[in-house]
């Protein structure tokens, strides 16, 4: 999915409630490049929706939602927005004047009213502070009064994926308080917001290395990184799984891999040379109707199955080498 919009645009001045129409297109994804320059001329604000843009060789994090994954990828969407209570007669004549002559037959045109807040923020009142084992996830801009024993994690995903509150980055928490010990060296792939290596820290791996694909998970997990005053034991780089990933003498004692099903089979048969006898990987982001097809790959490459943890329909694995 791609975006080329304006934040302002959308939600007016921050904290306004403003009222917005929005007008959508949807057309065979062969099609998406002729229909963005149609509806470019008349709004250069556009939002695309095209879920065939999603690769599951480079696209990883976090969470990619099963329901993305398995969505109809023929079709895609065009957007713009404008005020509820604008005349839009002029827009929608056009549209379907250039759709017809454009031979845009099936073409499904939409009119779409949307009450949008400060959309940046404003999920932010949803995001509050929530324990996991000994760890407290606590958003950064949330105060919190810890009790003996609890370990703070202060957190800003920004636009990067992860808060803490998916079933599979829960169950991968909850196993790094079983396995991570204290200077244990730590490798988390697909850092996302930095939370699982932040966690790892916090538990007192040092060294820890954390790697995304995406830019922007790099830039906000470095930023949770040095909030969190964790740059002395927590380096986070840019990285196409192990492509690029920095090894270290004798492997690393506990590899995290917090990301989807398809990705953990990919990146199986190159994770060895980054593990010794005694490293723990965990695995999670993984479907239940997928956990067997992980769990074959992982035989299938010399590894055996330790712990098998499940939450609500999702798994998370802990493995080692045979």
């Amino acid at each position: 999915m791609t975006e080329n919009i304006d934040k302002d645009y959308v939600c007016g001045d921050f904290g306004e409630v403003t009222e917005w129409l929005q007008i959508k297109v949807t057309v065979k994804t062969e099609r998406l490049d002729d229909l963005v320059s149609l509806m470019s001329m008349i709004d250069s604000n556009l939002l695309i929706e095209d879920l065939s843009d999603i690769d599951l060789k480079t696209c990883y994090g976090d969470l990619i939602d099963e329901k993305i994954l398995n969505a109809d990828k023929s079709h895609a969407s065009v957007s713009y927005f404008v005020p509820k209570d604008a005349n839009i007669a002029d827009d929608m004549a056009f549209l379907r004047d250039r759709l017809v002559s454009g031979g845009f037959e099936d073409a499904k045109t939409e009119i779409i009213g949307l009450c949008e807040e400060d959309w940046a923020n404003s999920w932010k009142e949803f995001y509050k502070p929530f324990k996991i084992g000994k760890i407290v996830i606590v958003p950064a801009w949330e105060s919190y009064a810890a009790e003996d024993g609890e370990i703070i994690v202060a957190m800003d995903p920004g636009m990067a994926f992860g808060t803490g509150t998916h079933e599979t980055t829960r169950l991968i928490i909850g196993l790094l308080q079983k396995y991570v010990k204290e200077g244990m060296s730590l490798l988390d792939v697909g850092t996302g917001s930095g939370i699982l290596a932040i966690c790892g820290a916090k538990l007192g791996a040092a060294p820890c290395r954390a790697y995304d694909i995406d830019p922007m998970s790099v830039r906000v997990a470095n930023e949770n990184i040095r909030e969190s005053g964790l740059c002395d034991k927590i380096t986070c780089d840019q990285s196409d799984l192990l492509k690029q990933v920095k090894n270290i003498a004798g492997g690393y004692d506990i590899i995290c891999a917090n990301i989807v099903a398809d990705i953990i089979i990919r990146m199986t048969p190159d994770v060895s040379p980054f593990m010794s006898e005694k490293t723990v990987l965990l695995a999670s982001g993984i479907i239940s109707e997928r956990a067997d097809d992980v769990v074959a790959c992982f035989e299938e490459n010399g590894f055996e199955i330790v712990e098998r943890a499940e939450d609500n329909g999702w798994c998370a694995l802990a493995v080692k080498l045979k």
